[in-house]
């Protein structure tokens, strides 16, 4: 397959397998526009995006899929959740937990530890300590995306590993055309996404 074609199938299976519920959706959407803002605050101040990307869009996103993404056996895609674990192109829950586990504990080594053991100018004050905290978020972002490539090179191929590092930057922008309905679907009483395409495959 071409490159556009392997990353559909990844968009679509990472949509069919993983985003159900409406609030993950939903919680998707409020991701995605906040990481299109991080992004552009990349260009103005690294730690501040970091902080806004980590600090309110992976926490929305990840909440989706840890307290509202159904969980046992998919009927719609006729599989089981350890299948879908199993074959994850992407960061499974074990590994999340691992990331976000990392996420959580930065700021307090950078608490403990404000020259990160000799390698960073020490934080003065309380707004140096957030900007430590942005960077060291930044870093563990790139770091997390860098590791999945060379897990999946490993794994798979190197051009599967770089297609999801594709889709990983480029999710926000897909996510905001995809999910941009589903707050008002939500208010409307729908819990679940029918999955109409799903169920005809």
């Amino acid at each position: 397959m071409s490159f556009f074609e392997q990353l559909h199938v990844q968009r679509w299976d990472d949509h069919r397998y993983y985003h159900h519920s409406r609030i993950n959706q939903s919680l998707h959407l409020v991701s995605a526009l906040c990481f299109v803002i991080a992004y552009g605050l990349l260009f103005v101040d690294p730690a501040w995006a970091a902080l806004l990307a980590w600090g309110v869009s992976m926490t929305t996103r990840q909440a989706g899929h840890f307290f509202f993404e159904p969980r046992g056996f998919d009927v719609v895609n006729n599989v089981t959740d350890e299948y879908k674990e199993e074959v994850k192109v992407g960061y499974n829950i074990r590994r999340k937990i691992v990331l976000m586990s990392a996420w959580g504990l930065s700021p307090l080594v950078l608490w403990l530890e404000p020259s990160l053991f000799g390698q960073i100018e020490p934080a003065t004050d309380f707004h140096t300590y957030l900007h430590d905290v942005g960077m060291a978020w930044l870093a563990l972002g790139v770091a997390g995306v860098i590791l999945r490539v060379l897990q999946l090179w490993r794994r798979e191929s190197l051009m599967t590993g770089i297609i999801w590092a594709f889709k990983i930057i480029t999710d926000p922008f897909h996510d905001i055309a995809l999910y941009w309905k589903s707050p008002l679907y939500m208010l409307r009483g729908e819990r679940l996404d029918p999955m109409y395409r799903a169920r005809q495959d």
